[in-house]
């Protein structure tokens, strides 16, 4: 059912106000990252004095040296001092760094990335967009927007964004959008004025116990919301509803039907991509025509929609540029065309995004054959979703799966499930399936085996990009 909201929450007009980190010396323990630059990034932007450690130097460390931030390639803390006023490391940096020992021992703060997302979210007009499925694709598509309405955001993505020249950005005006992750309930630490909720379903089950602890977890980040606050969420997930289910907040729903706040009625599709009518409070506002594939990415681009109009976003114009977002890296990315054989990448990790990925490339591309090489990601979160993973390649005429990215997991977890375990299971699905432990394997198998007007996607969270990169020769 539709919900009256009432009007969007009030933007400040002059995110330059004083800042408290103005002054402040911050130092960053792997810098180079996106998330990690574009807080740096930001924070030289308001006056802090920036420092910062990159083993491997890369675009956005060399950007940040070149506005006067030193950086060392060593992590072993030469560039820290007593006066050094915080520290602050990734979730990948562990106790045992050298250069967090360095800090701790003269007594310097220091705080994860999550907690400074969210003390610099507090400074500004925070939009986080929170969900299981579709954080990076939805808030790439909200910065492209309001950067092409000439809005000047700030924005975090989780991936690179060809068409914004990275993953992060330092703008002058009062919006500030970042995906907020519910791993370690990272997103606990954010102080949005907007929140979004795309889905919510089980994952990341390593640090939850069940989609009770999960659809909790989401709760606790909604009573986040200051007073004025406003929540865009999906009005066609029953865990989301749940999640917001008693909690006085302001909020629009949003659906792929009529009966919402924001509906988006199908039309069709243009060039293998889906096209809509949008609809706010039963009026039409604005016509979707994507550039990216697949159902599940235009009840993105609605979400993305109804978050531009409510930073202050003519809608016509919001979903023009929503229409010409090309996507975020790894995500549905051609890799090539090699002998006829079309090559995709993509991120998917997750059963749900398997079978949305899967069913958008079959749509766009109508291959004579899908053969999908996914690379499972963690021992832990394939033997929780096992089942639900071998329902997931149904759009594939061919699963193959080398051996499981080691990543987080115990070694006794490792050793209750394999590859060999799961392809088990999707043959007994009565789908085909292959297990072939290296990429080298899959690789020669894929060589010798492809044929023109098929379809290559590699799909997974970890490296398994490089076999699309050996195919195409680059």
């Amino acid at each position: 059912m539709p919900t009256n909201m009432s009007s969007s929450p009030e933007l400040r007009t002059d995110s330059r106000s004083p800042s408290r980190f103005a002054g402040q010396r911050v130092h960053f323990i792997g810098i180079g990252g996106s998330g990690m630059s574009g807080l740096a990034r930001m924070l030289v932007d308001t006056g802090a004095i920036v420092t910062g450690s990159e083993p491997r130097p890369n675009t956005p460390s060399l950007e940040l040296g070149k506005r006067g931030v030193k950086i060392s390639r060593d992590q072993m803390g030469e560039l820290l001092t007593r006066s050094t006023d915080l520290v602050v490391r990734t979730a990948a940096v562990p106790d045992s760094n050298q250069e967090f020992i360095a800090a701790k021992k003269l007594g310097i703060p220091t705080i994860k990335y999550a907690e400074l997302l969210g003390q610099v979210m507090a400074e500004r007009n925070g939009v986080a967009v929170a969900g299981t499925h579709g954080k990076s694709t939805t808030t790439a598509m909200i910065s492209y927007a309001l950067v092409t309405c000439q809005l000047d955001p700030s924005f975090v993505v989780g991936g690179t964004v060809p068409q914004l020249g990275g993953g992060s950005r330092s703008g002058l005006g009062p919006a500030f959008i970042a995906e907020a992750c519910e791993f370690d309930r990272s997103f606990h630490n954010l102080r949005p004025k907007i929140a979004v909720l795309l889905n919510v379903e089980e994952d990341h089950l390593d640090c939850y116990k069940n989609i009770d602890e999960i659809v909790e977890s989401f709760r606790t980040f909604i009573r986040l919301l200051p007073d004025d606050g406003l929540v865009i969420a999906n009005g066609q997930d029953a865990r989301v509803q749940q999640a917001l289910a008693g909690l006085a907040v302001k909020r629009e729903l949003v659906g792929l039907s009529d009966g919402f706040d924001w509906s988006t009625r199908e039309t069709g599709h243009k060039n293998g991509c889906p096209t809509g009518d949008v609809y706010h409070n039963d009026k039409h506002v604005a016509t979707l025509e994507l550039s990216v594939a697949g159902r599940h990415n235009l009840y993105n681009a609605t979400m993305a929609l109804a978050v531009c109009v409510a930073c202050g976003a003519d809608a016509t114009e919001a979903a023009a540029a929503i229409s010409q977002f090309v996507g975020v890296d790894r995500r549905m990315t051609e890799m090539g065309v090699v002998d006829g054989v079309t090559v995709v990448d993509d991120y998917g990790h997750h059963p749900t995004e398997i079978r949305a990925t899967l069913a958008a490339l079959r749509e766009k591309y109508n291959p004579k054959r899908l053969i999908c090489v996914f690379q499972p990601h963690q021992h832990s979160r394939t033997r929780f979703l096992l089942d639900d993973f071998a329902v997931s390649f149904k759009h594939a005429d061919l699963a193959i799966l080398p051996d499981i990215y080691f990543v987080r997991d115990s070694e006794s977890e490792r050793q209750m499930v394999s590859s060999e375990d799961l392809v088990e299971k999707i043959k007994n699905n009565g789908q085909k399936a292959l297990h072939l432990a290296t990429f080298p394997e899959i690789t020669q198998h894929l060589k010798q085996n492809i044929r023109p007007g098929d379809l290559v996607v590699t799909m997974g969270a970890g490296n398994v990009w490089e076999i699309g990169r050996d195919l195409v020769g680059n």
